[in-house]
């Protein structure tokens, strides 16, 4: 029998921010990472992204090589305690279209999965208090004492979530043609285009752009922007400035 399945990326889709951003902040107040390396390292590109002067994947990208490094050798079941915090207290700041949106398919009796490029042990947690079917994260291994090597297996390309896809889609028996697939970014461009209806949800700029410039998503992508307390539904061919 085949699954209608709704995949679900977290970050700018479902949660309104970077759950590894929010964990990182968390890390900081109990002491896991010296304020030092926020004030040294990372503050000076958060300033020009906030600003509007640079790119948000600048500053991520650079705090998540910052937030790799920290991590290595300390132990999981501290860092599970603190992202647990992270879910317990901002869990809810989510976007109010996406949250419906998965009760939506959940009454529906749809599976529901959250894919995304943050730790798999924020996925989780985030998995679970949104009652997910099942998820898929990037990896942040261990070693035989339980403490973080340093070591990854990525989750937040598009090849990285295909190969994550491929093998959900065969435990599932997704009926592609009917499911749904959520996401924000060009990471998610496969997985939009392969399920029967695509949701781009607050699109960044690329994303747009890939999607105006494919035949498939022009024709079947719906774009959600909520801003505020209104959400508003565009037309793929909308003018990008």
């Amino acid at each position: 029998m085949k699954n209608v399945v709704a995949f679900f990326d977290i970050d700018g889709t479902i949660f309104r921010n970077s759950l590894m951003i929010e964990h990182f902040k968390k890390l900081i107040k109990y002491e896991v990472i010296d304020p030092a390396l926020w004030y040294g390292q990372i503050k000076d590109v958060y300033k020009v992204w906030y600003s509007r002067f640079g790119e948000y994947e600048e500053y991520l990208e650079l705090l998540a090589k910052v937030y790799l490094e920290e991590l290595k050798g300390v132990n999981k079941m501290q860092i599970d305690f603190i992202a647990s915090q992270v879910i317990n207290v901002e869990g809810d700041m989510v976007y109010k279209y996406s949250r419906d949106q998965i009760q939506w398919h959940l009454n529906q009796g749809h599976k529901v999965i959250f894919i995304s490029g943050s730790p798999d042990f924020l996925v989780e947690k985030m998995a679970q208090k949104y009652n997910a079917t099942d998820f898929r994260g990037t990896q942040y291994i261990v070693d035989e004492n339980n403490q973080f090597t340093g070591e990854l297996v990525r989750m937040w390309d598009s090849v990285s979530k295909q190969e994550a896809l491929d093998e959900l889609i065969d435990k599932y028996q997704v009926d592609l043609g009917n499911s749904y697939a959520y996401g924000d970014t060009t990471g998610d461009f496969s997985m939009l285009k392969m399920v029967g209806n695509p949701v781009a949800i607050n699109p960044n700029k690329p994303l747009l752009l890939e999607i105006k410039a494919d035949d498939y998503l022009s024709e079947k992508a719906k774009i959600i922007i909520e801003r505020k307390d209104v959400i508003y539904t565009l037309d793929s061919k909308v003018d990008i400035l």
